[in-house]
């Protein structure tokens, strides 16, 4: 065996959920693919459990997931950073 890590790969997603688990937060990667016979432009989304080790972020953020060793059952990646902060507009 080699010692060669591999590139780990990363993803920008929107968190959908959070509070409800304690270090946890769910995020919608969305991508767009073409379909091959019509060639119209498909939207296809993933969620994905995410650690979350401090629980700051909150539902709306933008971040970046970059995948790690398996934390628990479902979760295999790890917030990498805060792209964006949902904003919040009081009428």
């Amino acid at each position: 065996m080699s010692n060669e890590r591999r590139h780990k790969r990363t993803m920008l997603g929107v968190v959908t959920s959070s509070g409800k688990m304690e270090k946890t937060v769910k995020v919608r990667v969305t991508r767009r693919m073409l379909h091959p016979l019509y060639k119209k432009y498909l939207t296809r989304y993933a969620d994905y459990l995410v650690h979350d080790e401090k629980n700051e972020y909150k539902e709306g953020d933008k971040v970046v997931i970059i995948e790690s060793r398996p934390l628990s059952k479902m979760k295999r990646w790890r917030v990498q950073k805060l792209v964006e902060r949902k904003t919040v507009v009081n009428l």
